[in-house]
């Protein structure tokens, strides 16, 4: 990629040790890093061996404390560029220009786990985008789901410490399948639409690269006018959004405990960069009352029928980190990083986090985070903060305050006409209160809509995840209370729960809502064959020229073909044709792929006819696509799924060719079940 600014920055922090001399943090030049100064080779070792004493110290001290949530992350490097001026909406300088590119960071996570757990486990995903513009940093704070558990940020130090394992013995890590967190949604019913969602595919996405992300809260826009206007923020993936099933995503954090993250990696590493568009919905301040929700719950969507997302520039995720720890690990992100031209609204959890992310920061990173190469601005920065632990910066003078002579009072104030931050004058009424506004009450309408908006198949999964989840909740009594909530969204899915569960049949009214919203349903998504990766399994005397084309074809069409066969190395095909082998059978998994190709050879052994079989029932299960040979088939014939939706056996390469990849497309087909 062409170096952008930040990239640039960074590069000035880099150190490579390759062919240098070894020295301690000093500058002292080391003659041995093997053996502690001791009194004698076999005697007690020595004090003032200042070189070992450095070198524990420092590893004693290597770790910061991982999140509290969203602990388990990873990020990336790319750019911003804007498709069109949104200057009758805002200041920034960044949505400006069309064409202009702004140097950001991303980082995805999930929120629940520690910073070891699997990777596919079924959990809200974050997706946090820091913007280096050219008038300080702007984080976009989000996650893959437009709406929150809560309403209020009084309330997330309940939620988390429900939402995390339980205290009296740590279990279970990375799962809400629990007593505590049900229990917390029994209780704070303001979370029955976030069930829905989290119970749905969305929390168990095939990739970072296929979800979409939301800015959650709802913010403001101020023009150069002084105008302002409500705004959310959406990122729609290029590859449109897909996820796992749960039997796959289960066993792929077994198979693969760092699945999203190593998907990332390698592809950019390939060149198969992550793109995302930015779409906002805007709503002028005139129309705040026009709904039957509250635009500042952030446990409400606006529905986008009613207020349509339009799309302004595209996010092109396009170098890795060099250093995890130093800039992924290190990164701060926080709400309230704005800058000119965006602003807040009265969101209460937004408000919360507003306070909780700076101190969070401090806490876990330190006073001088913002000093670090991941964190600084792009532009300049001047003012009289000073000293704390890790500064960076030499500030040369006498003066740190203001006002001032001695400096002629600089640094200096920049009025809001010349790019000074200016806060929106909103206006502000009412009696000081503790109490949670009558337009918040409404817990059940929008969890409806999110109901009537999805397939059969969605349906069904949202009936096996709540299974699943409240199946490993102990208290009955739990169980009924959260069945009971459920039948407020539908009588249809509480029965079925109830029946499932062991509890009673809720009596109780469901929502009227009757609207439903297609964009709500992934359904409704692009589907593209792009950076899909196909098994392909090879056998000793292949037809080489047969496979050599359809390789050519599916990799021309943007699939990403990965050979297998029963041990490393090279396998050997007719005319001549070689395939490097990029995974065994025991090394690879058909959980890793998005689909099977196989090919077979001349002779294959028990093993290879096992491992075969084995590979095709997994991937059947899972509504993969499978493709074989008529060699390949006759392997497979035993399993009894030739002639299936999705099996696709053909004598012409070429016809062959234009279905699987069809097949692939498609990546699922339900009609198996």
């Amino acid at each position: 990629m062409d170096e952008n600014k930040k990239i640039e920055q960074r590069n000035a922090f880099l150190r490579d040790n390759n062919g240098k001399e070894m020295s301690s943090n000093e500058g002292i030049k080391i003659s041995d890093d093997s053996n502690s100064l001791k009194a004698g080779d076999r005697g007690p070792t020595l004090l003032e061996d200042f070189l070992m004493r450095e070198k524990l110290s420092h590893f004693d001290r290597e770790r910061i404390p991982e999140r509290v949530v969203h602990a388990r992350g990873y990020g990336a490097y790319g750019e911003f560029e804007l498709y069109e001026s949104l200057e009758e909406l805002t200041m920034a300088h960044f949505l400006q220009d069309p064409g202009v590119k702004t140097p950001l960071f991303v980082r995805f996570s999930e929120v629940a786990g520690s910073k070891g757990v699997n990777e596919t486990n079924r959990d809200v995903r974050g997706f946090s985008v820091k913007f280096y513009t050219e008038e300080g940093n702007f984080d976009l704070v989000g996650n893959n789901i437009p709406i929150f558990f809560i309403q209020d940020g009084i309330k997330f130090p309940d939620l988390i410490h429900a939402l995390k394992p339980e205290p009296n013995n740590e279990i279970p890590q990375g799962s809400t399948a629990h007593d505590t967190f049900w229990d917390f949604i029994a209780n704070n019913q303001e979370s029955a639409t976030m069930v829905m969602w989290i119970m749905s595919d969305r929390t168990i996405p095939r990739s970072f690269r296929m979800m979409q992300g939301f800015g959650v809260h709802t913010f403001r826009l101020v023009n150069k006018e002084g105008k302002s206007r409500f705004v959310k923020f959406h990122w729609r993936p290029v590859l449109g959004m897909h996820s796992f099933v749960w039997d796959e995503a289960q066993k792929l954090g077994g198979a693969d405990p760092d699945f999203h993250r190593r998907d990332l990696w390698e592809n950019i590493n390939a060149g198969n960069f992550a793109e995302f568009e930015l779409g906002i919905q805007v709503l002028e301040e005139a129309d705040e009352f026009k709904f039957d929700f509250d635009i500042l719950d952030a446990t409400k969507l606006w529905p986008e029928e009613d207020i349509p997302v339009r799309i302004i520039g595209k996010m092109t995720i396009n170098q890795n980190v060099e250093n995890v720890f130093a800039e992924t690990e290190q990164s701060a992100f926080h709400p309230g990083n704005i800058v000119r031209g965006i602003d807040f609204s009265n969101d209460p959890l937004l408000q919360g986090r507003l306070f909780s992310y700076t101190d969070t920061q401090l806490a876990r990173v330190g006073t001088n985070y913002q000093e670090l190469p991941i964190n600084r601005p792009v532009c300049p920065v001047h003012n009289n903060q000073r000293d704390g632990a890790s500064r960076y910066t030499i500030d040369r003078g006498r003066v740190a305050y203001h006002e001032n002579s001695l400096a002629n009072n600089s640094p200096y104030t920049v009025p809001g006409t010349k790019g000074g931050f200016v806060t929106y004058p909103s206006t502000v009424q009412g009696l000081k209160e503790r109490k949670t506004a009558d337009s918040f009450l409404d817990h059940f309408s929008q969890a409806r809509l999110f109901w009537n908006s999805m397939t059969g198949v969605e349906k069904g999964h949202i009936i096996q995840a709540l299974t699943f989840e409240l199946g490993k909740v102990k208290d009955v009594s739990i169980r009924q209370q959260v069945v009971d909530m459920l039948g407020n969204i539908s009588t249809e899915l509480a029965t079925i729960l109830a029946r499932e569960l062991g509890v009673a049949v809720p009596n109780v009214h469901e929502s009227s809502v009757t609207k439903s919203s297609p964009a709500l349903s992934m359904a409704n998504t692009v589907f593209s064959p792009k950076t899909l990766r196909v098994g392909v399994i090879v056998g000793e005397g292949f037809d080489g020229p047969s496979t050599q084309y359809i390789l050519d074809e599916l990799r021309s069409a943007g699939l990403c073909p990965v050979i297998v066969h029963e041990r490393q190395g090279v396998v050997h095909g007719t005319s001549g044709v070689e395939l490097k082998v990029d995974d065994s059978f025991l090394t690879g998994s058909p959980l890793v792929y998005d689909g099977l190709f196989i090919v077979g050879g001349q002779k294959e052994d028990d093993y290879f006819q096992k491992y075969t079989r084995s590979y095709a029932i997994e991937t059947y299960n899972h509504f993969k696509p499978i493709g074989a040979t008529p060699t390949g088939a006759v392997l497979i014939q035993p399993v009894g799924i030739i002639g299936k939706p999705g099996v696709i056996v053909e004598q012409k390469p070429s016809a062959f060719v234009e279905q699987f990849i069809q097949a692939m497309t498609q990546q699922r087909f339900w009609n198996r079940a």
